[in-house]
């Protein structure tokens, strides 16, 4: 399977475009709670507020599981250090 080089263009540009709805959505969210920090918790408001439907509720999942791994992940890491 391959994909030419406009359409990997169109798709960055794509990604490019919803990472910086996702990030100045997060963003307006940190400021609601007086935060400087952004955690899991407002990066998965603005996912589900940015992405319509079914794609939010699957990205919300797979984004949790995500953080889940990282956390055994890092645990397990650091009982070995």
């Amino acid at each position: 399977m391959a994909i030419s080089s406009k359409a990997m263009s169109v798709i960055n540009s794509y990604m490019n475009d919803i990472f910086e709805k996702l990030t100045s959505e997060a963003t307006k969210l940190s400021m609601y709670t007086d935060r400087k920090t952004l955690s899991s918790r407002e990066i998965q408001g603005a996912v589900r507020l940015v992405l319509p439907g079914e794609l939010g509720k699957h990205a919300v999942a797979e984004g949790s599981k995500a953080v889940t791994n990282f956390a055994t992940y890092d645990k397990k890491r650091s009982k070995l250090d």
